[in-house]
């Protein structure tokens, strides 16, 4: 081991060696204190909320439900603290329609803008269409949503082409609000950068892209959330292609954003240490998994994530060599709490 400020300083500059305050619940108690973390891919219609807070997360970022329901659940007082996109938006037929897991009100189909015969017509829909594509985004953004979230699945259905997804663009953008894709299938990670998405809510998974496109996708400032759980626990060959273009996303520069897709079937809510783990073997240095942890996106700041509350993580920390040892970095983060700000001391 070594000392704590050596081990602070290896995790990078959002971590500091702190003590519990002799007046609070564990009296002397210490450990590493780090900002409010967030789980920027949850769906809180499908999963208990309070089970992450209790492991360390104060915030997430719902990316998928009725709109309606989650600004409810998002004025809940308390914590974790809620920003979220609300409904999917989709081509007909297009993924998440028709599952049986997605929430009744979750799903918004849109016609496709380039559905017309030949290019007047197109022109001619392109305009007639402009309506309801206002429509839905308007939607998201009465609700309160701060991104707007698009499925581009085109392994299980329908897809947006180019110029639906320019339309969705431009007019989420008008509104002020990013755009984040769930692109699956071949050629719907190429689609959502050469478009400009914002953010790709998976580190894609279901094809390896070259070099110039990952290098295209930093270039554009897209960020990436890495959900790389999910495959690690479902498909090994999927886990494999997502942490490799991780790996060259974040090796090129790119935002990397941590995230875990709770509430898609059997996953470790709070610090996930599956997710942890292998965003070290993506190349992240602790440091960077714990920047990836502390991102405010989709806001610009983390006011919203702030409450008078910090992450504490008890002792011992591991030190030197292991703290590259993806389980064991992994196992010690997944021991986070929240605890109130005041309660924690420098050391």
């Amino acid at each position: 081991m070594t000392d704590a400020a050596g081990t602070s300083d290896a995790l990078g500059p959002l971590a500091r060696p702190v003590r519990r305050s002799l007046n609070g619940d564990h009296p002397g108690e210490t450990g590493t204190m780090l900002p409010p973390l967030v789980d920027h891919h949850v769906h809180l219609q499908l999963t208990d909320p309070d089970a992450a807070v209790a492991r360390g997360v104060a915030a997430v970022v719902d990316l998928g439900a009725d709109p309606g329901a989650i600004a409810t659940i998002a004025r809940t007082e308390g914590l974790p603290h809620v920003r979220y996109a609300g409904a999917f938006l989709t081509a007909p037929g297009g993924y998440p329609a028709g599952r049986s897991w997605a929430p009744e009100g979750s799903v918004r189909e849109l016609r496709l803008v380039g559905a017309g015969e030949g290019a007047g017509d197109a022109a001619l829909e392109h305009r007639a269409l402009a309506g309801p594509i206002e429509a839905a985004v308007d939607e998201q953004h009465r609700f309160g949503a701060s991104v707007v979230k698009v499925a581009l699945n085109a392994s299980a259905g329908p897809v947006f082409d180019r110029p639906t997804l320019d339309a969705v663009l431009a007019m989420a953008r008008s509104r002020g609000l990013p755009v984040a894709a769930h692109a699956e299938g071949a050629g719907m990670a190429a689609l959502a950068i050469e478009a400009g998405v914002d953010v790709l809510v998976h580190a894609p998974f279901t094809e390896r892209l070259d070099d110039a496109l990952v290098a295209a996708a930093v270039a554009g400032g897209q960020a990436w959330i890495s959900t790389l759980a999910i495959h690690v626990r479902d498909d090994a060959a999927a886990a494999e292609v997502a942490i490799d273009n991780l790996r060259r996303f974040h090796a090129a520069g790119g935002r990397v954003l941590y995230g875990t897709d709770l509430g898609n079937g059997d996953l470790s809510p709070g610090v996930n240490p599956d997710e942890v783990a292998a965003l070290v073997r993506a190349g992240l240095a602790p440091s960077a998994v714990i920047a990836a942890l502390a991102d405010p996106w989709p806001e610009r700041t983390a006011d919203w994530t702030d409450a008078g509350v910090a992450t504490f993580v008890p002792d011992p920390a591991p030190a030197g060599a292991d703290l590259a040892e993806p389980e064991a970095f992994a196992a010690w983060l997944a021991t986070a709490r929240i605890v109130p700000t005041e309660e924690l001391e420098p050391r």
